[in-house]
């Protein structure tokens, strides 16, 4: 390793599992010497985030709940309790009631169109107008997205609605952040075996049918988007805001179907 983040400190939100993305770049932020805070949701994903974060050194563990102000205020007093900076925020949230990612996707119910709304892009807004005070010295604000924002994807529906919301919202906050040195990007990798994957209808048909069609034939793995979110908030990075860096073997630029597939 090249000790790429050494001396910077992150926020992570998101991680449920150790197979969550969240957790991919967590890992190889610590790889490359980051110092890492975790956020989780209720006692629950607490106790299964703990011990993820003690295997990469990480005693810094706060319970947040992003549509919830005073949560995140919380948060962002203890982490400057503990921190005088912060360099990095990697921002793995989203959520759809479930039942709606199947069927018409104008049976959209406008609860659910705005819960989703809430918690998969306004949530990024609000982090970042927290983190912006703390990163002192400049940093970088990252989001996961994925390309149900821009094409029509089977089963993801209000999602790809919010995820295209999500990657305008990248673009403008990069714009308003980038004077104070503040890089804003999303990676979007491909279909992933995820708990938050495995709640989209046809999960394994769309991860079978992107590993055969990709020009690399192979999905996105953890190590991969992990890689290219440490490039992002290390240094070399430095050049690079307001993009959607594109993790999915290439499927991205196809047309349609390989032959063999048609």
């Amino acid at each position: 390793m090249a000790d790429l983040m050494t001396g910077k400190r992150g926020l992570i939100l998101g991680v449920a599992n150790e197979r969550s993305i969240a957790w991919g770049i967590a890992r190889a932020m610590a790889a490359e010497g980051a110092e890492l805070a975790f956020t989780y949701q209720g006692e629950a994903f607490g106790k299964r985030v703990a011990p993820l974060a003690e295997s990469v050194g990480s005693d810094f563990l706060v319970d947040v709940d992003v549509t919830d102000d005073a949560s995140m205020d919380r948060c962002f007093e203890q982490l400057s309790a503990r921190w005088d900076r912060l360099d990095f925020l990697v921002h793995a949230v989203a959520f759809s009631d479930k039942a709606e990612l199947n069927g018409r996707f104008s049976d959209t119910t406008r609860a659910n169109f705005l819960n989703s709304m809430n918690i998969s892009c306004y949530s990024l807004i609000e982090l970042a107008r927290r983190a912006k005070p703390m990163m002192t010295e400049g940093g970088t604000i990252l989001t996961l997205t994925y390309q149900g924002s821009n094409r029509v994807t089977p089963f993801y529906n209000v999602m790809g609605v919010a995820k295209a919301a999500l990657e305008s919202a990248v673009r403008y906050l990069a714009n308003d952040l980038g004077p104070d040195g503040i890089r804003v990007n999303a990676v979007s990798p491909g279909p992933m075996k995820t708990l938050a994957g495995a709640a989209i209808g046809g999960a394994r048909k769309t991860y079978r049918n992107t590993e055969m069609n990709a020009p690399l034939r192979s999905n996105a793995t953890l190590e991969a988007v992990g890689g290219t979110a440490v490039y992002l908030a290390s240094d070399y990075g430095a050049c690079t805001t307001g993009e959607i860096i594109r993790v999915d073997g290439g499927f991205h630029i196809l047309g349609m179907s390989q032959p063999d597939n048609l």
